[in-house]
């Protein structure tokens, strides 16, 4: 009485345009993916492989947990490196926590 019916509407007509959107959506989403993930993360790594290559002894690092010291010893067998912090003290890390080869002469400087 105080209710009036409810009655179904027509069915939608599915047609090509609802898969093409999706598709163009994805390929959208993609895009997005590529060019704000993973392109500048592997642009990093490229970057941090070069950095790696390029150590010698005598540079000058700063390590990921901040420790600042000289390479003394390097070798291309393992990927560890000996790192001297002061004239008495020495540690060995992995080359992969090195984070910056700094200018010579800033240990110095500190």
């Amino acid at each position: 009485m105080f209710i009036s019916n409810a009655y179904a509407a027509d069915a939608p007509v599915s047609g090509a345009g609802g898969t093409m959107e999706l598709v163009f959506m994805l390929v959208i989403f993609g895009l997005i993916f590529y060019f704000m993930i993973f392109r500048p993360q592997s642009k990093r790594v490229k970057e941090h492989k070069n950095l790696m290559s390029s150590l010698s002894k005598g540079d000058e690092v700063l390590t990921s947990g901040g420790i600042l010291g000289k390479i003394a010893k390097i070798s291309d067998e393992n990927d560890y490196v000996l790192l001297t912090i002061n004239e008495t003290s020495e540690i060995t890390i992995k080359k992969d926590y090195i984070a910056a080869v700094l200018p010579k002469g800033s240990i110095k400087s500190l």
